[in-house]
C-alpha cells in the first residue's frame, strides 16, 4: 500500500499557551477523519513567536503532543517551538510517530533575518521514514531556497512538509515557490500556514507535478489529503507527462558549483548587498 493520509490543520491562534486548544483540533480531527495517518500544524503554533516560551526539549509540550500521538494512533509535526539550548535558541520542528515517540527535530537552518532575530541558525536537515516512503520537514523561511529542498530531495524525501507562519503580503509569492519546489523536485510539497492575527493563511498542497492540490482560504481550515508514494516513484522514473525528468539529469550531470566550494566564492558578488538588516528608507 503506498497511500499516506495527512491532514494540515490551519487554526487560528494568538500568542500564549495554545496546547488545549491545539489538542482539541487534533481529537476533532481524528474522529472526523480517522483514517488520516498524520497531522501537520503551522509553525510556532503552541506559543506564538515569542522567545519567552522557549523551552529545553524535551519539554512539557513535547511530552503533551507525544501522549496525543500515541493515545490517538497519529503521527504529529505540530508545527515548531523554540527550543532553549546552551548555545542559544532555535526554532525546532519534533517529528513524533503514532507511538508516540520523538524521531527526530528539525532546526530551522533559515531563520527569517532580520525579522527573527535572536534565533540561531540549524545545521542539520532532517528525512524520516513512514511505512509508505520517506518525508522530510524544513520551516517556512526555507522554502525559499532550493538547497533545502534538494538536499532533502537527495536523501530520498518524496513529501517535502513545511510548517509556516507568514502574515505578510509575501504568501502569494510563496505559493509560486511551493508549486516551483514540487515540480523541480518532483516530489509532493504541504506548508501549512496561520491564520488569524498572526497568519494570513493560504496553506498550500502541491503534487509532484506542480499542479495545486488543495489551497486554503485565509480563515481556520482543516484539509486532510492522500498522499501516493508511488505516484512520485512513477513521476520520478517516467518525467512529468513522460518528458522532464530533472532529478536524473541532476545525478548524472558532473558539473560542480563554483559558489558552493567556500563562501568566498558565494559571497564575491553577494557582499555588495550590505548588511541583512531591516531597511529604514
Amino acid at each position: 500500500m503506498s497511500h499516506f493520509s495527512i491532514a494540515g490543520l490551519q487554526l487560528a491562534l494568538p500568542c500564549g499557551d495554545n496546547l488545549e486548544v491545539i489538542g482539541t483540533e487534533i481529537v476533532k480531527t481524528k474522529k472526523r477523519f480517522p483514517w488520516v495517518d498524520m497531522i501537520v500544524l503551522s509553525e510556532l503554533c503552541s506559543f506564538g513567536p515569542e522567545k519567552k516560551y522557549a523551552e529545553k526539549l524535551p519539554s512539557d509540550a513535547e511530552i503533551f503532543y507525544c501522549q496525543l500521538a500515541r493515545e490517538h494512533n497519529v503521527w504529529l509535526i505540530p508545527g515548531s517551538l523554540y527550543e532553549q539550548t546552551p548555545e542559544g535558541i532555535y526554532n525546532t520542528t519534533p517529528v513524533i510517530n503514532n507511538h508516540g515517540e520523538v524521531v527526530n527535530r528539525y532546526r530551522k537552518i533559515y531563520p527569517f533575518y532580520p525579522y527573527e532575530s535572536g534565533i540561531k541558525e540549524g545545521g542539520e536537515f532532517v528525512v524520516f521514514d513512514v511505512p509508505q516512503g520517506r518525508i522530510g520537514v524544513a520551516i517556512c523561511y526555507d522554502l525559499w531556497f532550493p538547497e533545502v529542498a534538494r538536499t532533502l530531495t537527495c536523501e530520498g524525501a518524496e513529501v517535502l512538509i513545511y510548517p509556516t507562519l507568514t502574515g505578510t503580503i509575501d504568501r502569494p509569492v510563496e505559493l509560486i515557490m511551493a508549486q516551483a519546489t514540487a515540480a523541480t523536485n518532483q516530489c509532493y510539497v504541504l506548508a501549512v500556514n496561520a491564520a488569524g492575527e498572526l497568519g494570513n493563511g493560504q496553506s498550500i498542497v502541491v503534487g509532484p507535478d506542480g499542479k495545486v492540490i488543495h489551497q486554503a482560504g485565509e480563515n481556520p481550515e482543516l484539509f486532510p489529503i492522500e498522499i501516493d508514494f508511488e505516484r512520485v516513484r512513477r513521476d520520478r522514473k517516467r518525467g512529468l507527462h513522460g518528458l522532464g525528468q530533472p532529478l536524473k539529469s541532476f545525478r548524472d550531470n558532473s558539473i560542480d558549483y563554483p559558489i558552493y566550494k567556500e563562501n568566498s566564492n558565494k559571497n564575491k558578488e553577494l557582499n555588495r548587498l550590505g548588511e541583512l538588516i531591516i531597511q529604514k528608507s
